[in-house]
C-alpha cells in the first residue's frame, strides 16, 4: 500500500508524458467506412474527371502567374480575399487571404490558399461544383468547358452569373456570390428545352496536389480530409488517405473538404440532400507518394429534369481562416452541423472552446494576447483555488511528518507489512492524505492539453507577440542557450537539434518547476526521489518545441503556485506540531 502511494505522483507525471507522446505520434483514432453499395456506383464521368484532374495537376510545373494568364477569369475582390475564378471549368483555383501573411512580418506575402493546375509553388489546389450524367449521350460541363460570364469581377455587392449551353437543349447556369468574409454561395440551375428528360447528378470537388510541406510536423493537429457526415466528425490525415486510396461515406447533408492547421476549404451541399462523400488519393503520374493527388468530393442523388422545366440547387464553399466565431456564425446561418469542429480542438473540446472564447475576450479587453494569457492563468488559479488550497495544506503536513516517516523506515526496514501499517496509522493520526498532493497535477493535465490546442490551432494566436523576443506565441521560443540567447556572436548550427535549441522561456519554466518541486514533500524512496529530480529537465526539453505561449502560461502558473504553496505551507508548518506515537 505504501509503495503504491509513493509511486502515484511519478505515475501521473509519466502518464502526462505518455499522453503527449501518444497524441504526437498517433493522433486521434479515425472511423472509416469504406465501400459502396449497389446503386451507388460513381458515374463514369466523375471517375474520368478525377483521373484527368490528377494528370493535369501533375503536368510540368510552371510559374503560377503565367498559368493564371492562360485562361479567361473573373476577378475576386473582398475585404478578406483576392484572386479569380477560372472560366475554364468554372474552378475556384486562385485565392489569396489578404488579411494573413506567410510570416509574422506584416509586409510579407499574403497566404496563397488556392492555386491552378500546373503551378509549381504552391501546387494545384482548387474547388469546383458541377453536374454529372451516367449517360454519354448527354453533354455536361467538364474541366475543359469555357463558361460565359455577365461580369468581370465578383464582390460582396456584385454576384456573377455564368452560362453554358450544351447545344442539345440543356442550358447550365451558375450564379456565384460572396460575402465580406470567406463564404461563397453557388446557385446552379439547369433548364431543359429538349424533347426528352435528362437525369443529372450534382457534385462538388476539393482537390489538392501533393502533401503540404508543413503537414504532419506537429503530429497533433489534423491536416488532410475532413467533414461532418451524418452528424459525425470524419478526419483523414494525408497519410491515411494515401494508404487507404478511397473511403466512402453516405450522408444526408453535412460538409466536407480539406483542412490545414489554420485554413479550410470546405463544400456545404444542401442539408436535406442525400449524398455520397468520398476521400480519395490518386498517385497516377506522381514522382513520389507525397506528390500524389488528394481529392474530397460528394455526389448528390440523381435529379431528373423534364422537358420544358428546370431544377435549381444552392451549395456553399468556405475558403478561409478557421476563426471559431466565424465558423459558429456560418453554422447558425446556414444550418451547418458542427462546423466549429473544423478546428482541431482535441480530446478536451469541452474545455478548449470555452478557453478560446475566454482568451479572446480578455485579449479584446486589454488589447494584448500576452497579457490575456497572464490574466487567464490567474483566473484558472482562482477557479481551482479550493482544491489547490486543500492539496497544499496536505502537502505541508506531509512535509512536516517526513522525519517521522524516515524513523519508521529505519525501524521497520526488514518488515514491509509492518512499515505499511505504521505509516497508515501515522497518516490517520496526522489526518494526512498522501494522494492529495497529486491534485494540482491532475488538474493541470486537461488544462494543459486544452490550452495547448488553444494556443497551437487558434488563428488569433498566429503572429501574436509577447514582451521581449517572443514575436509569435504560436511558435517555439526562437532563442537558444547555445549562443547565450543571442548575446554570443555565433549562431546555432542548423544541423543541431534537440538540446541545442532550448530557449530562455523553457529554461525559466524548468527552473520554476524545480523550485516548486523543492517545496513539495519528496518521495520516501530514494530511487523515486532521484527520478523526480530529472522531471524539470525532462519537461524543459519537452516544452522547448512547443508554442511559446504555452510555456509562458506554464511558467507563470508555476510561479503563482510557488507563492501560494509557500504561503500555505509556511503557515501550516508553524501552526501544528507533529503528533508522535
Amino acid at each position: 500500500m505504501n509503495n503504491s502511494n509513493n509511486n502515484i505522483f511519478l505515475a501521473i507525471i509519466l502518464s502526462f508524458a505518455i499522453l503527449i507522446g501518444f497524441q504526437h505520434f498517433y493522433g486521434k483514432p479515425q472511423a472509416v467506412r469504406s465501400g459502396q453499395t449497389a446503386g451507388q456506383q460513381v458515374p463514369v464521368a466523375l471517375q474520368q474527371d478525377r483521373e484527368k484532374g490528377a494528370i493535369q495537376a501533375q503536368r510540368v510545373s510552371h510559374d503560377r502567374a503565367e498559368i493564371l494568364k492562360e485562361t479567361p477569369r473573373i476577378a475576386i475582390s473582398t475585404p478578406q480575399l483576392s484572386g479569380s475564378i477560372n472560366l475554364k471549368g468554372a474552378k475556384f483555383d486562385d485565392l489569396l487571404l489578404t488579411r494573413y501573411r506567410e510570416t509574422a512580418d506584416k509586409e510579407d506575402r499574403p497566404i496563397t490558399l488556392l492555386s491552378p493546375s500546373g503551378a509549381a509553388k504552391p501546387k494545384a489546389y482548387y474547388a469546383e461544383f458541377n453536374w454529372l450524367s451516367d449517360s454519354i449521350s448527354i453533354a455536361v460541363p467538364s474541366a475543359d468547358t469555357v463558361w460565359k460570364a455577365d461580369g468581370k469581377e465578383l464582390t460582396p455587392d456584385h454576384s456573377v452569373r455564368m452560362t453554358w449551353n450544351n447545344g442539345e437543349g440543356q442550358l447550365f447556369e451558375r450564379t456565384i456570390a460572396v460575402d465580406d468574409q470567406a463564404m461563397f454561395t453557388v446557385t446552379e440551375r439547369v433548364t431543359n428545352s429538349g424533347k426528352s428528360p435528362v437525369t443529372l447528378y450534382p457534385f462538388g470537388i476539393v482537390a489538392r496536389q501533393g502533401t503540404p510541406a508543413e503537414a504532419g510536423r506537429s503530429g497533433v493537429v489534423l491536416e488532410g480530409g475532413i467533414g461532418v457526415l451524418n452528424g459525425t466528425l470524419e478526419e483523414f490525415k494525408y497519410k491515411k488517405m494515401a494508404d487507404e486510396k478511397k473511403m466512402v461515406i453516405d450522408s444526408t447533408g453535412g460538409w466536407l473538404g480539406v483542412t490545414d492547421k489554420y485554413w479550410l476549404v470546405a463544400m456545404v451541399p444542401p442539408q436535406d440532400d442525400k449524398i455520397i462523400g468520398e476521400f480519395v488519393y490518386n498517385g497516377a503520374g506522381a514522382s513520389s507518394p507525397a506528390d500524389g493527388f488528394y481529392q474530397v468530393d460528394f455526389r448528390g442523388k440523381g435529379v431528373t429534369v423534364l422537358p420544358g422545366s428546370s431544377v435549381e440547387r444552392v451549395s456553399h464553399l468556405f475558403a478561409g481562416a478557421k476563426r471559431v466565431s466565424l465558423l459558429d456564425t456560418y453554422a447558425e446561418k446556414y444550418n451547418i452541423p458542427h462546423f466549429d469542429k473544423a478546428i482541431d480542438f482535441g480530446w478536451f473540446y469541452f474545455l478548449t472552446k470555452p478557453f478560446l472564447f475566454l482568451l479572446t475576450a480578455l485579449e479584446h479587453a486589454v488589447g494584448h494576447m500576452g497579457v490575456a494569457i497572464l490574466l487567464f492563468t490567474i483566473l484558472l488559479k482562482l477557479v481551482t483555488l479550493p482544491l489547490s488550497q486543500k492539496s497544499y495544506h496536505s502537502m505541508a503536513r506531509m512535509k512536516a511528518i517526513q522525519p517521522e516517516i524516515k524513523k519508521l523506515q529505519e525501524r521497520f526496514a526488514n518488515d514491509k507489512a509492518k512499515l505499511g501499517q505504521e505509516m497508515m496509522d501515522l497518516y490517520k493520526r496526522e489526518k494526512v492524505n498522501p494522494l492529495s498532493g497529486c491534485v494540482p497535477t491532475l488538474i493541470q493535465i486537461p488544462i494543459f492539453f486544452a490550452l495547448y490546442k488553444v494556443l497551437y490551432v487558434n488563428i488569433e494566436m498566429r503572429g501574436a507577440s509577447f514582451f521581449g523576443w517572443i514575436r509569435d506565441m504560436s511558435m517555439p521560443d526562437p532563442t537558444s542557450w547555445f549562443n547565450l540567447f543571442g548575446l554570443a556572436p555565433w549562431g546555432v548550427p542548423s544541423f543541431f537539434t534537440g538540446l541545442m535549441h532550448i530557449g530562455a522561456w523553457p529554461i525559466l519554466m524548468g527552473i520554476s518547476m524545480l523550485l516548486q518541486q523543492k517545496l513539495s514533500p519528496q518521495p520516501p524512496d530514494k530511487s523515486q526521489a532521484r527520478a523526480m529530480t530529472f522531471m524539470p529537465i525532462f519537461f524543459t526539453y519537452l516544452l522547448s518545441n512547443m508554442p511559446a505561449g504555452l510555456v509562458i502560461y506554464w511558467t507563470w502558473s508555476n510561479l503563482l503556485g510557488i507563492l501560494q504553496q509557500w504561503y500555505i505551507m509556511r503557515g501550516d508548518l508553524m501552526k501544528k506540531p507533529v503528533q508522535r506515537a
